[in-house]
């Protein structure tokens, strides 16, 4: 992981805030902060997330920003490239995030290789597993490596791994042999026809 030479600079509103106390303050357990973090990136941009953080388990490298009122917001470290110059706003009529909505300003990927796999998947590998219902997210680049989870149709398929090494990985190979590996993330035991049937009592 990069040290960056400066912390992210986040901005949440004062209703945000108020919001965000409230949730610190309701929780039965001591409360450290609340996390910031990346949950995903998709066709209408970054999912963010926002975490309550346990006295004492403070993330190691996390920026640390105060909120006022005693209350800290801790900056995901792994991501904190893309969380920089994010607002985070509180609308009550918005439920996509229990009311939270997140300004972000930056690209969803900083990595060139990265912006090309995004390309091919929305391009070529997402139309091309449509007409079975599914759909693939690139979820994170690091090292030449592609984290990737499926979805829709693709979670818990029985081909999903047939998908994945003679679907995926090919046409990736085909254009940007400079990617090392895909790594398959999804838990398709959670998926509509999942691998793992639940054991019967």
């Amino acid at each position: 992981m990069i040290e960056r030479e400066a912390a992210p600079s986040v901005l949440v509103t004062d209703e945000a805030r108020a919001r965000l106390r409230d949730a610190a303050k309701s929780f039965p357990e001591p409360i450290a902060g609340i996390q910031l973090s990346l949950a995903g990136r998709g066709p209408e941009g970054f999912t963010h997330r926002l975490t309550l953080v346990d006295e004492g388990e403070e993330p190691e490298h996390d920026a640390v920003l105060p909120l006022g009122d005693e209350l800290t917001l801790f900056v995901e470290a792994a991501n904190a490239d893309y969380l920089d110059g994010v607002t985070v706003h509180f609308d009550p009529a918005d439920a996509r995030a229990n009311g939270f909505v997140f300004q972000n300003p930056n690209p969803l990927w900083l990595d060139e290789l990265a912006v090309q796999l995004q390309q091919l998947i929305d391009e070529s590998i997402n139309p091309g597993i449509a007409a079975h219902g599914g759909y693939v997210t690139l979820l994170d680049f690091r090292d030449r490596v592609a984290y990737i989870e499926m979805g829709g149709g693709c979670q818990g398929c029985g081909l999903a791994a047939v998908t994945l090494t003679q679907g995926i990985e090919t046409a990736v190979r085909e254009v940007l042999p400079e990617i090392e590996r895909i790594v398959d993330t999804t838990n398709h035991a959670d998926g509509e026809n999942p691998y793992y049937a639940p054991q019967k009592k």
